[in-house]
């Protein structure tokens, strides 16, 4: 399949219609299978002993004895559960006081068997697949004997764990999204192709599981590897006219599917390679000289060839689960904050399109990971959180931004906002302190120990601004200007205070430091006192400018 897609995605498009319409027939054959059960139920015979499942390996015929030539003889099943092929051999005592009887495994849409299977029952690992309608003579102090002869339940089912398996399913929603750029008209294709494809595939699924349970024996639905049945498909039976007509459909349903993801996963990946988001997956960005992402699909076809070695679909569906729905979560959420934070390049045209309706999906998808294994939940974020932190430390920055920092600036406006409602309250008053500084020719600080002292007056807590003044015309003095900046933001690092720097520059120093403390911080934010260290050799005759700008500042 990696080999196809490799070749060209046109040549994927070709064969996915061959593919479509092979699923295509075999639902229909299934659907055909399931009215002519109504008419004449398929021959489909299981053995059962009192009401245990016996797996039809070993003995060709459904009973004990059997007359032949006017006698009784012992048939293989006897010599299963018995020490010899005589009448008079000693035998299990579960086998000795139960009768055998032949079941119809597909009893067909008229038996009402449906009302058997309506109702859970689970299984933990190790049980007997039971039919809970037939008699059983049970002795609980003898142990159970010859447990190999009976068809058991291979793990512990439980309705989240079977949500984990049947999710991977439905989980095509972003097909159309993840190929956009193979698309004439994505905007148009996209909502329509989804939504109808969410509702067709939801159909056939739903109807199938009430069909099988309307048609099927609940032991044999539960028998897993078919050992009741002669190890043949259950749903191939049921089909019509002919059970290959499943076999090749289940087969090029497969290969669509994978054809699809192996198409559309590396397509995603060169996209993030390209943008840059993640240094390390950038050589995962180059490809044919036609675009086709060569490296992202022998990656993806590696992360494939992972998960089939495992070799087990009840440990592998989970885990796709898991990350299926923390994407579908995070494309929720970020559909969510987009819309709540009116971001100006967020304009979905969809007409039904609600915050609400994503937020609701977010939600789901987060409630269902932790139903479904709590503990790959939390692996699966604890990975997610480590990528999203791993991007904002040596990630690029990309011109669409940060949804956490528009979240940020949301918050901080609301803040802002209310601190405006009225005076703070005793309790709430923090210090908020605007520190004068003075720099030299080179712009250096001349008062670095008076931060030190800022930041103890203060606790960490409250607000800082540090600010200095230059004198001269603004334009003449940008550098100078700027490189003040960047000394008092290094200082403010070494000398681990929190807050913000800010530079003026006017005609003289005192109307410099005159407009700084005027138009220093912002609404309830703003500086509540001000520290100004005691001007250096101010005795001295000739610096009377110091002093003279000391008493001013006060």
């Amino acid at each position: 399949m990696a080999t196809v897609v490799f070749v060209g995605v046109k040549y994927v498009n070709k064969l996915a219609l061959v593919f479509l319409a092979c699923v295509i027939l075999s639902i229909l054959a299934v659907y055909a299978g399931v009215v002519k059960t109504g008419i004449e139920p398929p021959i489909f015979p299981v053995c059962v002993l009192g009401n245990r499942t016996l797996v039809w390996k070993n003995f060709d015929v459904c009973a004990k004895t059997i007359e032949t030539a006017n006698a009784t003889v012992t048939t293989q099943l006897w010599r299963m559960f018995c020490d010899s092929p005589f009448l008079n051999a000693t035998c299990d005592k579960y086998f000795m006081a139960n009768n055998v009887t032949q079941i119809q495994g597909i009893p067909g849409i008229t038996s009402g068997v449906l009302a058997d299977n309506l109702f859970g029952n689970y299984y933990e690992k190790g049980d007997l697949i039971a039919k809970s309608t037939l008699e059983s003579v049970e002795d609980h102090d003898d142990p159970m004997t010859n447990a190999n002869r009976y068809v058991l339940a291979d793990i512990t089912s439980f309705f989240t764990l079977l949500v984990g398996i049947y999710f991977p399913s439905v989980t095509g929603i972003m097909a159309g999204s993840n190929r956009s750029g193979d698309l004439r008209d994505a905007q148009k294709s996209i909502p329509i192709g989804t939504i109808a494809a969410i509702t067709t595939t939801s159909t056939v699924y739903m109807s199938s599981v009430i069909l099988f349970g309307a048609c099927i024996e609940g032991v044999v639905l539960r028998d897993k590897f078919g050992e009741g049945v002669h190890g043949n498909l259950v749903i191939g039976t049921l089909a019509w006219p002919s059970p290959w007509v499943i076999v090749i459909g289940s087969f090029f349903s497969t290969c669509g599917a994978g054809l699809q993801s192996l198409t559309g996963a590396p397509r995603l990946l060169q996209a993030i390679a390209k943008d840059g988001i993640v240094p390390a997956l950038r050589i995962f960005g180059h490809g044919k000289a036609n675009g086709e992402p060569t490296w992202s699909l022998l990656l993806t076809a590696c992360i494939c060839e992972s998960g089939i070695l495992i070799a087990s679909l009840d440990s592998v569906a989970p885990i796709l689960s898991m990350f299926f729905l923390m994407c579908y979560m995070f494309v929720n959420l970020a559909c969510a904050l987009q819309t709540l934070l009116r971001t100006p390049n967020w304009r979905p045209r969809f007409k039904f399109y609600h915050w609400a309706l994503s937020f609701l999906g977010m939600s789901l998808c987060l409630t269902l990971m932790f139903l479904c294994s709590w503990y790959y939940a939390i692996v699966a974020m604890g990975i997610a959180g480590s990528i999203y932190k791993y991007i904002e430390f040596a990630g690029a920055e990309k011109e669409w931004g940060d949804g956490i920092r528009g979240l940020s600036l949301s918050a901080a406006r609301y803040a802002l906002m209310r601190l405006e409602e009225g005076p703070p309250h005793t309790k709430n008053w923090r210090p908020q302190l605007l520190v004068l500084v003075s720099t030299d020719a080179e712009q250096n600080v001349e008062q670095p120990r008076l931060l030190s002292l800022t930041n103890q007056l203060k606790a960490g807590k409250g607000l800082t601004i540090v600010g200095t003044a230059l004198g001269g015309t603004y334009l003449a003095n940008y550098e100078q200007a700027q490189r003040a900046d960047q000394a008092l933001r290094k200082l403010m690092e070494t000398e681990k205070v929190k807050g913000f720097c800010q530079v003026t520059v006017s005609s003289n120093l005192r109307d410099a430091t005159s407009h700084l403390l005027q138009a220093s911080g912002l609404g309830g934010l703003k500086h509540n006192a001000v520290l100004v260290s005691w001007p250096r050799n101010w005795k001295q005759g000739d610096e009377h400018q110091t002093w003279r700008n000391f008493i001013g500042t006060l």
